[in-house]
């Protein structure tokens, strides 16, 4: 089985284990979170030995040729001297600001110097213990902070430290950005439609932002969904957002609701089925629960949206 040095330490894997598992197995501490190879928390760079391909699909060229791979997918055929990321991939932040946008959401901003991004691609943050999340951007890069939208998390430690420690001025690293949803300019007259759950808000807050400031003139459609009222949030600025744009509307969706209010009481899936039957030539982004996005994903493209013009970033809960 190969043998794999990272540092100080050193381990022998197991049949079919991972880089990841086999490094965790033995104590040794490596960032990490979805073990899904869709967050890019757990990067580390091959020194010596050959990755598999798999273990860097979906990374940038420049990281690739620098012998970066993602170490949960990582199974080598042959021994390996692994290390950190450096500093082309990982940059140091501060948390310059926290503050709740609901009871359960909270808005943290980083003030971090050259780091390039498009709105709606997501970022890992790293603590300086090595626990690391992957948020969506909800921020412009004009803006002079990096926003992100932070929901607590039954016994989640990053969230139960953003929201209880208050870690304001607190130095972490970022990660990245990875991931393709984000607005592209070129078709400003193609109708746009946005639904997001939860927190997905928070990259559709960003591409929504970036599609006005490119001046798309087509119709902008954002669908915001909740199981409670409870669960929106932004509701004001994206109605004064709606005001200000002729081509923007915004609609807040619940499932569950005890009285009336300023939203659409049932499922996501309903609402689009009511509103949007024909989808021919739109343009769609989806964001949120995993199970919720392929299911949206589906509608989308039965309604007649081609599957290149769907993006979409499902949210995962740490491994």
């Amino acid at each position: 089985m190969p043998a794999i040095r990272f540092g100080t330490h050193s381990c022998q894997l197991r049949e079919n284990e991972t880089v990841l598992d086999g490094l965790l197995r033995h104590g040794i501490p490596v960032s990490h979170a979805c073990k899904a190879g869709s967050c890019g928390s757990c990067l580390l760079r091959a020194e010596e030995g050959q990755v598999p391909a798999a273990a860097q699909a979906g990374l940038k060229d420049s990281w690739k040729a620098r012998g970066y791979f993602l170490a949960c997918q990582c199974r080598p055929d042959e021994d390996l001297l692994v290390a950190e990321v450096g500093s082309d991939a990982r940059t140091s932040a501060v948390i310059r600001s926290l503050d709740l946008l609901s009871e359960n959401v909270l808005r943290v901003r980083l003030q971090c110097a050259n780091f390039a991004y498009i709105p709606g691609q997501y970022v890992s943050l790293i603590r300086g213990n090595g626990l690391a999340r992957s948020y969506s951007i909800a921020s412009l890069p004009k803006e002079d902070a990096i926003e992100l939208h932070v929901r607590r998390v039954e016994g989640g430690q990053m969230s139960g430290w953003l929201f209880d420690e208050s870690p304001k001025d607190e130095e972490v690293q970022l990660q990245g950005p990875a991931g393709e949803c984000f607005y592209v300019p070129g078709k400003p007259q193609q109708p746009l439609l946005l639904v997001g759950t939860g927190t997905g808000l928070a990259p559709l807050y960003g591409i929504l932002r970036d599609a006005l400031r490119a001046g798309h003139t087509g119709p902008i459609h954002l669908i915001h969904g909740a199981l409670r009222p409870e669960g929106l949030y932004l509701c004001d600025e994206l109605r004064r957002l709606a005001a200000a744009h002729a081509n923007f509307s915004y609609t807040a969706s619940v499932v569950h609701a005890e009285a009336p209010g300023h939203y659409v009481v049932g499922p996501v899936a309903g609402l689009l089925a009511e509103r949007f039957a024909e989808l021919e030539g739109w343009r769609g982004f989806v964001c949120g629960d995993p199970a919720l996005v392929q299911a949206l994903k589906k509608k989308l493209f039965l309604a007649g949206m081609a599957s290149r013009e769907i993006y979409s970033d499902a949210f995962l809960f740490s491994a």
